[in-house]
């Protein structure tokens, strides 16, 4: 729609311009025509119109024509001018002079069609000029268009310009703070160059100082090349006698051990202590003559090795009522510690045979005794952590991580790895469990570590790795705690279980290919005092009962297991004692034994005491063969 009115609006402007344009133009006078001879009037001419309004006007003058003379016609909008009269004014023709009024009219009809024609022609005009003036409008506007786009690019310019100008404006005034910083920096550096400019002088004088101690350095140093040549040939002469020692020691490393076996194996594979434990406050003194330890060959400097223990019997007596006179009985062991002895004498004694089991030979060692007659003691030692009453245990483990740290210079590398475990009434239960399977020693078995393997192993039980005596113990506080005991006749605290520490000694030399490995067995056993048939079996000592039973079956199995191994039997009953079938590798022919025979030194005991000694004197009886080290 807005399409279709442009145009006429165009042209409606286009003809008020031209309106203006005509209106501008100066007119010629009207002229009024003297009537011819035939009674005609000449019609004014006039104004010049434009489009339908001329065409319009001429028609309401024909329409509208009254007889008279004719008025000239006014602009629209414009006020009319009165017509200027040539001559004189033609008379008005009577209404009987129909002729002349008609002649009046053609001629003012004439008069009229010429100046429809010159209208025509001015319209024609104004419209060429009217197309030109729409084009002339429509390549204005386009221009128009051109310009404001220009002008919005102009101004979009303007904007970026003037953005640029702020970007440009805070750069000018961060450059102007970088200026300022790097003038103070210039400033602080040229006083720095002075500085070192004056450095510069004194190192310069430091320098020609150092040549001259450079050229005197250079001097001894063409002096000490000459001798340190001199060193370097004696320094290969020293690797070359280091390997040599090197070798040299390994070789008396081996022959230290091979010597030590020998003197070891002197003493016998099988070897027994006996102990005897002081009188401790609360207890009767025995009577004289009790026990007597009789010196050694050497005399009283030399060791005993001898025990004789005093009985007397007062169902015996003589025909006129004297008592008899006590029976001497005398046990001869390998070495006999009286009362006095203190731990440390104890195991220097073991200390030899504990480092068997660094060489690869398994180590087993029994304390063995009636209950109170001080196994325990001797194998952990005494509460209060008193370094003097340290067992055979701790001192045991000190030695040999000592000894193994000697051995690390000549190449020894060693690994520990200990376990404790008890065997109560044929059930093993493992000392060092925590937790919720603190107690527990049903889910303990005995088994071998693989098919074809004569290695064994304690399934569910802990195995600790070792490496200094606090490990050591904090597992021997734990295992104190958790080992079965009750109060008996002997004792109020007594030991119901076999307890056996084991420690497993992994060695080798990487240098030299070599492997060792063996165990070390330290083994409190149970209270060995037989069953007294006479006594009222409670419910309590039922289950005491059921305990000494078990004791006393183990310990006779360990007896005959030593009986066979010392007879060369084929059949070794180790599987008749749970004791025996986790200690076999190291109760045969490769291994090395020892047994402390511990005994009260109260007469009360004394029965009990004849008993244990008579079982250590059986065991000291027997031979095994030459041991072993467990090489590779």
């Amino acid at each position: 729609m807005e399409d279709i009115l442009e145009p006429e609006k165009k042209r409606t402007r286009g003809l008020g311009t031209a309106s203006k344009f005509a209106a501008s133009q100066p007119r010629a006078p009207v002229r009024t025509t003297v009537p011819h001879a035939q009674g005609q009037t000449a019609a004014p001419k006039l104004p010049k119109k434009t489009g339908l309004r001329c065409s319009t006007a001429v028609a309401t003058v024909l329409k509208n024509q009254k007889p008279g003379p004719a008025a000239p016609a006014q602009k629209p909008g414009t006020a009319a001018a009165p017509p200027k009269l040539e001559g004189k004014k033609p008379s008005k023709r009577p209404a009987w002079d129909l002729k002349g009024q008609l002649c009046d009219l053609n001629a003012e009809l004439k008069c009229c069609r010429e100046k429809t024609r010159t209208l025509d022609q001015e319209n024609q005009q104004l419209r060429d000029q009217l197309r030109e003036a729409q084009q002339q409008a429509m390549d204005l506007g386009t221009e128009r268009r051109t310009l404001e786009g220009e002008l919005s690019r102009v101004r979009a310019q303007a904007e970026q310009g003037q953005q640029e100008l702020e970007n440009l404006s805070a750069h000018v005034l961060e450059l102007e703070e970088r200026l300022s910083t790097q003038e103070s920096l210039v400033e602080e550096l040229q006083k720095e160059q002075l500085g070192l400019q004056e450095e510069r002088r004194g190192l310069a004088t430091r320098l020609e100082e150092q040549e001259r101690r450079l050229q005197a350095s250079e001097a001894a140093l063409s002096g000490s090349q000459a001798e340190v040549a001199s060193l370097r040939k004696e320094a290969a002469a020293q690797v070359a006698l280091l390997a040599e020692r090197g070798e040299r020691l390994h070789w008396l490393e081996m022959e230290r051990r091979r010597l030590h076996n020998q003197l070891q194996e002197l003493k016998g594979n099988i070897r027994v202590f006996c102990r005897v434990r002081p009188v401790l406050p609360g207890e009767p003194t025995p009577p004289p003559g009790f026990l007597l330890f009789p010196s050694g060959p050497g005399g009283p400097s030399d060791p005993s090795t001898h025990l004789s223990l005093f009985r007397s019997d007062e169902r015996r007596g003589t025909l006129s009522g004297v008592p008899a006179a006590p029976t001497r009985y005398d046990f001869s062991f390998d070495r006999v510690f009286p009362p006095g002895s203190g731990q440390d004498e104890v195991f220097e004694e073991i200390a030899m045979l504990v480092q068997s089991a660094l060489d690869g030979y398994p180590v087993c060692i029994f304390a063995y005794g009636q209950t109170g007659s001080g196994k325990t003691f001797t194998m952990e030692g005494g509460p209060g952590g008193d370094p003097q009453v340290e067992g055979l245990i701790p001192r045991a483990l000190r030695h040999l991580f000592s000894v193994a740290q000697e051995l690390s210079s000549q190449g020894w590398t060693y690994s520990f790895v200990a376990s404790y475990v008890e065997i109560y009434n044929e059930t093993v239960r493992d000392l060092l469990a925590t937790g919720t399977r603190k107690g527990q020693g049903g889910d303990c078995e005995i088994r071998r570590v693989g098919p074809g393997s004569e290695e064994l192993t304690v399934t569910n039980a802990r195995y600790v790795p070792v490496s200094c005596e606090k490990e050591v113990e904090a597992l021997l506080h734990l295992a104190r705690q958790n080992r079965a005991v009750a109060r008996t006749a002997q004792n109020e605290r007594s030991s119901r279980s076999h307890s056996v520490f084991q420690l497993q000694i992994s060695g080798e030399h990487a240098g030299r290919g070599l492997q060792c490995g063996a165990p070390l067995n330290l083994v409190d056993l149970a209270g060995s005092e037989r069953l007294d048939p006479g006594l009222a079996l409670g419910p309590g000592e039922r289950e005491r009962l059921r305990e000494t039973q078990a004791i006393n079956s183990s310990l006779s199995t360990l007896g005959l297991v030593i009986m066979a191994l010392s007879n060369k039997e084929s059949h070794v009953p180790y599987r008749n004692s749970k004791l025996t079938y986790l200690l076999q590798n190291s109760l045969g022919g490769s291994a090395k034994m020892l047994m402390f025979v511990n005994i009260s030194p109260l007469e009360e005991n004394a029965s009990e005491s004849l008993n244990s000694l008579r079982f250590a004197s059986k065991v000291n009886q027997c031979v095994i063969g030459t041991a072993q080290a467990n090489r590779k």
